[in-house]
Protein backbone atom coordinates (compact mmCIF):
# COMPACT_ATOMS: atom_id res chain seq x y z
CA UNK A 1 0.00 0.00 0.00
CA UNK A 2 1.54 3.30 -1.07
CA UNK A 3 1.31 6.38 1.11
CA UNK A 4 -0.60 9.42 -0.13
CA UNK A 5 1.57 11.81 -2.14
CA UNK A 6 1.41 15.25 -0.54
CA UNK A 7 2.25 18.46 -2.36
CA UNK A 8 4.32 21.53 -1.50
CA UNK A 9 4.28 24.82 -3.40
CA UNK A 10 7.43 26.94 -3.12
CA UNK A 11 6.83 30.50 -4.27
CA UNK A 12 10.15 32.03 -5.27
CA UNK A 13 13.17 30.41 -6.91
CA UNK A 14 15.95 32.17 -5.01
CA UNK A 15 18.47 30.67 -2.55
CA UNK A 16 15.93 30.10 0.27
CA UNK A 17 13.32 28.46 -1.94
CA UNK A 18 15.79 26.29 -3.83
CA UNK A 19 17.49 25.19 -0.62
CA UNK A 20 14.11 24.24 0.84
CA UNK A 21 13.36 22.26 -2.33
CA UNK A 22 16.70 20.44 -1.97
CA UNK A 23 15.88 19.23 1.54
CA UNK A 24 12.22 18.51 0.81
CA UNK A 25 12.98 16.34 -2.21
CA UNK A 26 14.83 13.88 0.01
CA UNK A 27 11.29 12.75 0.89
CA UNK A 28 10.13 10.70 -2.10
CA UNK A 29 6.46 10.99 -1.08
CA UNK A 30 6.26 14.70 -1.89
CA UNK A 31 5.25 16.51 -5.06
CA UNK A 32 7.28 19.75 -5.01
CA UNK A 33 6.66 22.67 -7.35
CA UNK A 34 8.79 25.82 -7.46
CA UNK A 35 6.97 28.86 -8.87
CA UNK A 36 9.26 31.60 -10.20
CA UNK A 37 8.11 34.79 -11.89
CA UNK A 38 11.26 35.08 -14.01
CA UNK A 39 12.12 32.78 -16.96
CA UNK A 40 14.83 31.11 -14.86
CA UNK A 41 15.60 30.62 -11.17
CA UNK A 42 18.36 32.14 -9.05
CA UNK A 43 18.88 35.29 -11.10
CA UNK A 44 19.95 37.55 -8.23
CA UNK A 45 22.13 34.74 -6.88
CA UNK A 46 23.90 34.50 -10.23
CA UNK A 47 24.44 38.26 -10.42
CA UNK A 48 25.83 38.28 -6.87
CA UNK A 49 28.38 35.68 -7.96
CA UNK A 50 29.71 37.52 -10.99
CA UNK A 51 32.64 39.03 -9.13
CA UNK A 52 33.20 36.00 -6.91
CA UNK A 53 30.44 34.16 -5.08
CA UNK A 54 30.79 34.84 -1.34
CA UNK A 55 28.72 31.94 0.02
CA UNK A 56 29.29 32.36 3.74
CA UNK A 57 31.94 33.25 6.33
CA UNK A 58 34.20 30.97 8.36
CA UNK A 59 34.54 33.24 11.39
CA UNK A 60 33.71 31.98 14.88
CA UNK A 61 30.00 31.18 15.06
CA UNK A 62 29.43 33.46 18.07
CA UNK A 63 30.73 36.46 16.13
CA UNK A 64 28.87 35.27 13.04
CA UNK A 65 25.51 35.25 14.84
CA UNK A 66 26.02 38.78 16.16
CA UNK A 67 26.11 40.07 12.58
CA UNK A 68 22.31 39.81 12.57
CA UNK A 69 22.10 42.43 15.35
CA UNK A 70 18.57 42.69 16.79
CA UNK A 71 17.45 39.66 14.77
CA UNK A 72 20.13 37.43 16.34
CA UNK A 73 17.74 35.75 18.84
CA UNK A 74 15.45 34.84 15.94
CA UNK A 75 18.17 33.85 13.46
CA UNK A 76 20.52 31.98 15.81
CA UNK A 77 18.57 28.66 15.94
CA UNK A 78 18.30 28.57 12.15
CA UNK A 79 22.00 29.32 11.58
CA UNK A 80 22.96 26.74 14.21
CA UNK A 81 20.64 24.25 12.52
CA UNK A 82 22.43 24.76 9.18
CA UNK A 83 25.84 26.28 9.86
CA UNK A 84 28.43 27.81 7.53
CA UNK A 85 30.28 24.48 7.66
CA UNK A 86 27.08 22.64 6.73
CA UNK A 87 26.73 24.98 3.76
CA UNK A 88 30.26 24.18 2.59
CA UNK A 89 29.57 20.46 2.97
CA UNK A 90 26.37 20.84 0.93
CA UNK A 91 28.23 22.61 -1.89
CA UNK A 92 30.89 19.90 -1.81
CA UNK A 93 28.18 17.23 -2.09
CA UNK A 94 27.06 18.93 -5.29
CA UNK A 95 30.63 18.74 -6.60
CA UNK A 96 31.51 22.38 -5.88
CA UNK A 97 34.68 22.73 -3.81
CA UNK A 98 35.08 25.83 -1.62
CA UNK A 99 37.96 27.70 -0.02
CA UNK A 100 38.27 30.31 2.74
CA UNK A 101 39.91 33.63 1.92
CA UNK A 102 42.12 35.67 4.23
CA UNK A 103 39.13 37.70 5.45
CA UNK A 104 37.20 34.55 6.41
CA UNK A 105 34.89 34.77 3.42
CA UNK A 106 34.09 31.44 1.79
CA UNK A 107 34.03 31.10 -2.01
CA UNK A 108 33.69 28.31 -4.56
CA UNK A 109 37.12 27.45 -5.96
CA UNK A 110 35.90 28.51 -9.41
CA UNK A 111 34.58 31.73 -7.80
CA UNK A 112 31.48 31.96 -10.00
CA UNK A 113 27.89 31.08 -9.15
CA UNK A 114 27.06 29.39 -12.44
CA UNK A 115 28.62 25.98 -11.71
CA UNK A 116 26.88 25.75 -8.33
CA UNK A 117 23.50 26.80 -9.73
CA UNK A 118 23.87 24.34 -12.61
CA UNK A 119 24.64 21.42 -10.25
CA UNK A 120 21.90 22.49 -7.85
CA UNK A 121 19.10 22.73 -10.42
CA UNK A 122 20.26 19.52 -12.11
CA UNK A 123 19.94 17.73 -8.78
CA UNK A 124 16.45 19.15 -8.17
CA UNK A 125 15.25 18.24 -11.66
CA UNK A 126 16.62 14.73 -11.21
CA UNK A 127 14.62 14.46 -8.00
CA UNK A 128 11.44 15.35 -9.92
CA UNK A 129 11.07 18.87 -8.50
CA UNK A 130 8.80 20.71 -10.93
CA UNK A 131 9.57 24.28 -12.04
CA UNK A 132 6.86 26.62 -13.25
CA UNK A 133 8.69 29.65 -14.63
CA UNK A 134 7.44 33.06 -15.78
CA UNK A 135 4.69 32.57 -13.20
CA UNK A 136 3.59 35.26 -10.74
CA UNK A 137 1.83 34.61 -7.44
CA UNK A 138 -1.12 37.02 -7.24
CA UNK A 139 -2.87 35.91 -4.03
CA UNK A 140 -5.73 33.58 -3.17
CA UNK A 141 -8.71 32.61 -5.26
CA UNK A 142 -12.27 32.78 -3.89
CA UNK A 143 -12.01 29.20 -2.63
CA UNK A 144 -8.71 29.82 -0.83
CA UNK A 145 -6.49 28.17 -3.44
CA UNK A 146 -3.24 29.75 -4.62
CA UNK A 147 -3.73 32.00 -7.62
CA UNK A 148 -1.03 32.47 -10.24
CA UNK A 149 -0.67 34.32 -13.52
CA UNK A 150 1.44 32.86 -16.33
CA UNK A 151 3.42 34.77 -18.96
CA UNK A 152 0.27 35.10 -21.09
CA UNK A 153 -1.61 36.65 -18.11
CA UNK A 154 -3.75 33.53 -17.83
CA UNK A 155 -4.87 32.74 -14.28
CA UNK A 156 -4.47 29.26 -12.85
CA UNK A 157 -4.68 27.75 -9.37
CA UNK A 158 -2.98 25.29 -7.04
CA UNK A 159 -4.16 23.74 -3.80
CA UNK A 160 -1.06 22.22 -2.11
CA UNK A 161 -0.82 20.65 1.33
CA UNK A 162 1.86 23.17 2.37
CA UNK A 163 3.16 26.49 1.03
CA UNK A 164 6.56 28.13 1.37
CA UNK A 165 6.82 31.83 0.62
CA UNK A 166 10.40 32.65 -0.38
CA UNK A 167 9.63 35.72 -2.43
CA UNK A 168 12.74 37.82 -1.77
CA UNK A 169 13.02 41.45 -0.79
CA UNK A 170 12.56 44.54 -2.93
CA UNK A 171 15.93 45.31 -4.54
CA UNK A 172 17.11 44.49 -8.06
CA UNK A 173 13.52 44.24 -9.23
CA UNK A 174 14.55 43.28 -12.75
CA UNK A 175 15.92 40.05 -11.26
CA UNK A 176 12.65 39.15 -9.59
CA UNK A 177 12.74 40.65 -6.08
CA UNK A 178 9.89 43.10 -6.59
CA UNK A 179 8.29 43.11 -3.14
CA UNK A 180 4.89 42.72 -4.80
CA UNK A 181 4.18 39.70 -2.60
CA UNK A 182 3.15 42.18 0.11
CA UNK A 183 0.00 42.97 -1.89
CA UNK A 184 -0.58 39.29 -2.68
CA UNK A 185 -0.86 38.38 1.02
CA UNK A 186 -2.74 41.46 2.21
CA UNK A 187 -5.79 39.40 3.05
CA UNK A 188 -3.82 37.43 5.65
CA UNK A 189 -3.67 40.38 8.07
CA UNK A 190 0.08 40.03 8.60
CA UNK A 191 2.48 42.75 9.75
CA UNK A 192 4.84 43.66 6.91
CA UNK A 193 7.35 46.40 7.71
CA UNK A 194 8.24 48.96 5.01
CA UNK A 195 11.24 48.17 2.85
CA UNK A 196 14.36 50.36 2.96
CA UNK A 197 17.70 49.87 1.18
CA UNK A 198 20.80 48.63 3.01
CA UNK A 199 24.18 47.39 1.78
CA UNK A 200 23.88 50.19 -0.71
CA UNK A 201 25.47 53.42 -1.85
CA UNK A 202 24.67 56.71 -0.15
CA UNK A 203 24.12 60.16 -1.60
CA UNK A 204 26.68 62.89 -1.05
CA UNK A 205 26.43 66.30 -2.73
CA UNK A 206 29.95 66.48 -4.16
CA UNK A 207 31.29 69.79 -5.43
CA UNK A 208 32.55 70.22 -8.96
CA UNK A 209 36.06 69.94 -7.54
CA UNK A 210 35.42 66.31 -6.54
CA UNK A 211 33.38 65.40 -9.61
CA UNK A 212 34.25 64.51 -12.28
CA UNK A 213 37.94 64.49 -11.28
CA UNK A 214 37.67 61.66 -8.77
CA UNK A 215 34.59 59.75 -9.89
CA UNK A 216 35.34 56.02 -9.63
CA UNK A 217 38.45 56.61 -7.48
CA UNK A 218 38.94 54.42 -4.40
CA UNK A 219 39.67 55.33 -0.82
CA UNK A 220 41.80 52.39 0.31
CA UNK A 221 41.87 50.96 3.83
CA UNK A 222 39.74 53.60 5.54
CA UNK A 223 37.22 53.38 8.37
CA UNK A 224 33.77 54.90 8.70
CA UNK A 225 31.69 55.09 11.84
CA UNK A 226 28.29 56.19 13.08
CA UNK A 227 26.85 55.82 16.59
CA UNK A 228 29.51 53.33 17.60
CA UNK A 229 29.13 51.16 14.49
CA UNK A 230 32.43 50.90 12.59
CA UNK A 231 33.12 49.66 9.08
CA UNK A 232 36.59 49.24 7.65
CA UNK A 233 37.77 48.61 4.13
CA UNK A 234 37.53 50.53 0.87
CA UNK A 235 35.16 53.16 -0.45
CA UNK A 236 34.47 54.34 -3.99
CA UNK A 237 33.59 57.88 -5.01
CA UNK A 238 30.54 57.56 -7.23
CA UNK A 239 28.67 60.19 -9.17
CA UNK A 240 25.92 60.16 -6.58
CA UNK A 241 27.99 59.66 -3.43
CA UNK A 242 29.82 56.82 -1.66
CA UNK A 243 29.80 53.06 -2.19
CA UNK A 244 31.89 50.14 -1.00
CA UNK A 245 32.44 47.54 1.67
CA UNK A 246 33.35 49.94 4.47
CA UNK A 247 30.01 51.73 4.36
CA UNK A 248 28.06 48.55 3.64
CA UNK A 249 29.31 47.23 6.98
CA UNK A 250 27.40 49.94 8.86
CA UNK A 251 24.62 50.53 6.35
CA UNK A 252 21.88 49.28 8.68
CA UNK A 253 22.73 52.06 11.13
CA UNK A 254 23.11 54.68 8.37
CA UNK A 255 19.73 53.83 6.83
CA UNK A 256 18.01 53.83 10.24
CA UNK A 257 19.41 57.27 11.08
CA UNK A 258 18.37 58.64 7.68
CA UNK A 259 14.82 57.54 8.49
CA UNK A 260 14.96 59.75 11.60
CA UNK A 261 16.57 62.89 10.14
CA UNK A 262 18.67 64.05 7.19
CA UNK A 263 21.51 64.61 6.60
CA UNK A 264 23.47 62.09 8.65
CA UNK A 265 27.09 62.99 9.33
CA UNK A 266 29.36 60.02 8.79
CA UNK A 267 32.81 59.98 10.42
CA UNK A 268 35.54 59.09 7.91
CA UNK A 269 38.95 58.04 9.28
CA UNK A 270 41.50 58.31 6.49
CA UNK A 271 44.29 56.75 8.58
CA UNK A 272 42.76 54.19 10.95
CA UNK A 273 46.17 52.66 11.77
CA UNK A 274 47.61 55.94 13.06
CA UNK A 275 46.63 58.06 16.02
CA UNK A 276 45.81 61.75 15.87
CA UNK A 277 48.89 62.40 18.02
CA UNK A 278 51.16 60.63 15.53
CA UNK A 279 49.68 62.59 12.66
CA UNK A 280 49.95 65.87 14.54
CA UNK A 281 53.62 65.23 15.31
CA UNK A 282 54.38 64.74 11.62
CA UNK A 283 52.37 67.83 10.69
CA UNK A 284 54.17 69.98 13.26
CA UNK A 285 57.47 69.34 11.46
CA UNK A 286 56.27 71.05 8.27
CA UNK A 287 58.41 74.00 7.27
CA UNK A 288 56.70 77.26 6.36
CA UNK A 289 57.94 77.07 2.77
CA UNK A 290 56.30 73.64 2.32
CA UNK A 291 52.87 73.62 0.69
CA UNK A 292 50.44 71.90 3.05
CA UNK A 293 48.84 69.91 0.22
CA UNK A 294 52.22 68.65 -0.98
CA UNK A 295 53.30 67.91 2.58
CA UNK A 296 50.15 65.86 3.18
CA UNK A 297 50.84 63.87 0.04
CA UNK A 298 54.57 63.32 0.59
CA UNK A 299 54.93 63.09 4.35
CA UNK A 300 51.58 61.58 5.34
CA UNK A 301 51.11 59.69 2.04
CA UNK A 302 47.60 61.07 1.52
CA UNK A 303 46.28 60.68 -2.01
CA UNK A 304 45.12 63.62 -4.10
CA UNK A 305 41.55 62.46 -3.45
CA UNK A 306 42.07 62.42 0.31
CA UNK A 307 43.60 65.90 0.26
CA UNK A 308 40.68 67.14 -1.83
CA UNK A 309 38.21 65.66 0.66
CA UNK A 310 39.97 67.51 3.47
CA UNK A 311 39.68 70.72 1.46
CA UNK A 312 36.02 69.95 0.81
CA UNK A 313 34.87 69.27 4.37
CA UNK A 314 37.12 71.31 6.69
CA UNK A 315 37.24 74.93 7.83
CA UNK A 316 39.64 76.75 5.53
CA UNK A 317 40.45 79.29 8.26
CA UNK A 318 41.84 76.50 10.45
CA UNK A 319 43.52 74.49 7.72
CA UNK A 320 47.06 75.47 8.82
CA UNK A 321 46.56 74.22 12.39
CA UNK A 322 48.34 70.82 12.76
CA UNK A 323 46.04 69.62 15.54
CA UNK A 324 42.93 70.52 13.52
CA UNK A 325 44.19 68.80 10.38
CA UNK A 326 45.22 65.70 12.34
CA UNK A 327 41.79 65.56 13.97
CA UNK A 328 40.12 66.00 10.57
CA UNK A 329 42.13 63.16 9.03
CA UNK A 330 40.86 60.95 11.86
CA UNK A 331 37.30 62.27 11.92
CA UNK A 332 36.26 63.90 8.66
CA UNK A 333 32.52 64.60 8.75
CA UNK A 334 30.83 63.58 5.51
CA UNK A 335 27.16 64.67 5.17
CA UNK A 336 25.07 61.75 3.88
CA UNK A 337 21.88 63.07 2.28
CA UNK A 338 20.03 59.84 1.52
CA UNK A 339 20.31 56.24 0.43
CA UNK A 340 20.80 55.25 -3.18
CA UNK A 341 17.57 54.09 -4.88
CA UNK A 342 16.29 50.81 -3.44
CA UNK A 343 16.59 49.04 -6.76
CA UNK A 344 20.36 49.61 -6.61
CA UNK A 345 20.71 48.14 -3.11
CA UNK A 346 22.29 44.74 -2.49
CA UNK A 347 19.63 44.01 0.12
CA UNK A 348 16.84 45.63 2.11
CA UNK A 349 15.51 45.93 5.63
CA UNK A 350 11.79 45.46 6.19
CA UNK A 351 9.46 42.68 5.10
CA UNK A 352 7.39 40.13 6.99
CA UNK A 353 7.67 40.83 10.70
CA UNK A 354 9.43 38.03 12.57
CA UNK A 355 6.70 37.94 15.22
CA UNK A 356 4.37 36.44 12.60
CA UNK A 357 6.40 33.20 12.52
CA UNK A 358 6.79 30.32 14.95
CA UNK A 359 10.04 28.44 15.60
CA UNK A 360 9.45 26.31 12.48
CA UNK A 361 9.00 29.44 10.32
CA UNK A 362 5.31 28.68 9.96
CA UNK A 363 3.01 31.69 9.77
CA UNK A 364 1.04 31.59 13.01
CA UNK A 365 -2.17 32.90 11.48
CA UNK A 366 -1.99 30.55 8.48
CA UNK A 367 -1.07 27.00 9.53
CA UNK A 368 0.61 25.13 6.69
CA UNK A 369 2.11 28.34 5.29
CA UNK A 370 5.82 29.00 5.86
CA UNK A 371 8.20 31.84 4.96
CA UNK A 372 11.97 32.08 4.53
CA UNK A 373 14.76 34.15 3.04
CA UNK A 374 15.11 37.86 2.44
CA UNK A 375 11.38 38.53 2.57
CA UNK A 376 11.64 38.21 6.36
CA UNK A 377 12.57 41.34 8.32
CA UNK A 378 16.12 40.46 9.33
CA UNK A 379 19.21 42.27 8.12
CA UNK A 380 22.89 41.48 7.79
CA UNK A 381 25.97 43.05 6.20
CA UNK A 382 27.72 41.67 3.15
CA UNK A 383 30.48 39.13 3.75
CA UNK A 384 28.53 35.88 3.49
CA UNK A 385 25.92 36.62 6.14
CA UNK A 386 23.08 37.45 3.75
CA UNK A 387 23.29 34.23 1.76
CA UNK A 388 23.84 32.12 4.86
CA UNK A 389 20.68 33.59 6.37
CA UNK A 390 18.71 32.73 3.24
CA UNK A 391 20.10 29.20 3.06
CA UNK A 392 19.58 28.49 6.76
CA UNK A 393 16.00 29.76 6.90
CA UNK A 394 15.27 27.74 3.76
CA UNK A 395 16.48 24.58 5.52
CA UNK A 396 14.49 25.40 8.68
CA UNK A 397 11.33 26.01 6.66
CA UNK A 398 11.79 22.69 4.83
CA UNK A 399 12.13 20.84 8.13
CA UNK A 400 9.12 22.72 9.49
CA UNK A 401 7.06 21.70 6.46
CA UNK A 402 8.00 18.04 6.93
CA UNK A 403 6.95 18.18 10.59
CA UNK A 404 3.68 19.83 9.62
CA UNK A 405 2.89 17.25 6.95
CA UNK A 406 3.83 14.37 9.25
CA UNK A 407 1.51 15.73 11.92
Amino acid sequence: MTSHMKSVAIIGGGPAGLMAAYFLCQNKNLNITVYEQKPSVGRKFLIAGRGGLNLTNAEDLEFFLNRYEKATPFMAPHIQNFTPQDLQNWANDLGVETFTGSSGRVFPVKMKATSLMRAWTKYLSGANVQFKLSTTFTGLGDDGTLQFKDKDNTLFFDNPDAVLLSCGGASYKHLGATGEWVDAIKGFDLVCNPFAPINCGYRVDWSNHILPTFEGEPLKNVAVSLNGKVGRGDLIISKSGLEGGAIYAISIEVTKQLQISKPVHLSLDLRPDQTAEELQEKLSKRRKKDSLSNYLRKRLKLSSLEVSLLNEFTDRDRFQDPSYIAASIKNLQIPILDTAPMDRAISVMGGLDLSELDENLMIRKNPGWFAAGEMLDWQAPTGGYLLQGCFSTGVSAAKGILRWLDA
